[in-house]
């Protein structure tokens, strides 16, 4: 893919990753999730190498770059076949959340870990009641004293079980207006009353999926990340950085793909000795899916820099429709990638067929492309909303 719009250093940190991720290879990520284990020694590795904390301070640890750069690391290490599915949600997510609005002593207490991996934070905003309708979250948080109880359920939480903690989002009451507020919580993993079970999933992935349960789980002040008025201004700090890091792992995924079918059509022969990649039928749709994946970048680096600068709402709008860009075009590379090896697509020898259910997620998760035609319907366009 062409790095013209990208700085020196971004190239050099996109060849860095891309050699990590090929020392390690699709081939070790499906092992291990066939096996129901986790990526530590990448995980790991990536974390010494910086990695993992590029977008976070560098007084705490971290490389004090943003977005553009960690997804440059999730992209590349998606393209080589290995991607990290918790950087979304550990640097991404809620190191983002904490570097922006979290006290001192959450700062030091958190990015510093989350910078090198030696923690990780899940984000649990989900539930079975809401979907992605944030405003319908039922998780609710009341003062007792000194401290906060916390009280609801959260599903398809990822990686709970190799968290140290979760970014729980909860809902207070405004005692002026009566009104609920979302607010954001660290809860410890074991803090007692919150529990987790396994969602039994179709999709296989070293990142397990969770229901979890807050049965008044006790919290003490300094739990609450940020102010409880801010609302929803908090929440979006971290969804913008949640949804272009979403497009990163669609677009390394996308490119593993497409990459992979492209060297089986150029030599695989069927017809007078001429490679199937010779045949138009063949090579148009795979010249379409690499349009369509670098077109899907472009919007996500536009994101990433609006997000770098501050410009909240302007990367609210950019993240959401890389986000969809991104998927479209993952689901069309993996779609035409399998097809073009036929039943070879469907072997575990040629590392394809695995790819289908998890590009279809990209569809869903971590928001539908449906909620995001609402967004850019309503918030882009102006058009009324239907709900």
């Amino acid at each position: 893919m062409s790095t013209v719009l990208e700085t020196p250093e971004h190239q050099a940190l996109r060849a860095a990753v891309a050699a990590l991720g090929k020392r390690f290879g699709r081939a070790y990520s499906t092992d291990l999730a066939r096996r129901g284990e986790h990526p530590r020694e990448l995980w790991e590795e990536a974390g010494k190498l910086g990695y993992l904390g590029v977008n976070l301070p560098e007084e705490y640890g971290g490389g004090g770059a943003g977005m553009a750069e960690l997804s440059i690391v999730l992209e590349e290490l998606g393209a080589a076949g290995s991607p990290l599915l918790m950087l979304v949600v550990s640097p991404a997510i809620c190191g983002t959340v904490i570097a922006r609005f979290g006290t001192e002593e959450q700062k030091r207490t958190w990015l510093p870990g989350l910078s090198d991996g030696s923690l990780t934070m899940s984000f649990g905003i989900t539930e079975p009641d809401a979907g992605s309708n944030s405003h319908r979250i039922t998780t609710t948080a009341r003062r007792d004293g000194g401290d906060w109880i916390l009280s609801g359920r959260k599903v398809f939480i990822s990686g709970v079980d190799i968290s140290d903690a979760t970014l729980i989002v909860g809902r207070t009451e405004d005692a002026r207006s009566g009104s609920l507020k979302p607010c954001l919580f660290i809860v410890p993993r074991d803090a007692p009353g919150f529990s987790r079970t396994q969602i039994d999933m179709e999709l296989q992935a070293a990142e397990k999926q969770f229901e979890l349960v807050l049965d008044d789980v006790r919290l003490p002040a300094d739990a609450l990340v940020g102010e409880e008025d801010a609302g929803l201004l908090q929440l979006f700090a971290g969804l913008n950085p949640e949804r272009i890091m979403g497009a990163a792992f669609s677009i390394g995924m996308g490119r593993y793909a497409v990459e992979r079918a492209v060297d089986y059509a150029k030599t695989r022969t069927v017809w007078k000795g001429a490679p199937i990649g010779a045949h138009q039928a063949i090579a148009h749709p795979l010249a379409q899916a690499h349009i369509e994946l670098e077109l899907a970048r472009l919007m996500m680096q536009k994101a990433a820099k609006l997000c770098d600068d501050g410009d909240d709402t302007g990367a609210g709008e950019a993240a959401n429709m890389a986000k969809y860009a991104a998927a479209e075009a993952c689901v069309r590379a993996v779609d035409q990638a399998v097809h073009t090896l036929g039943g070879n697509g469907l072997t575990r020898e040629y590392g394809l067929a695995s790819l289908i259910t998890a590009a279809r997620v990209s569809r869903i998760a971590p928001v539908s492309r449906e909620m995001i035609l609402n967004y850019v319907s309503h918030q882009t366009l102006g058009l009324p909303k239907s709900y």
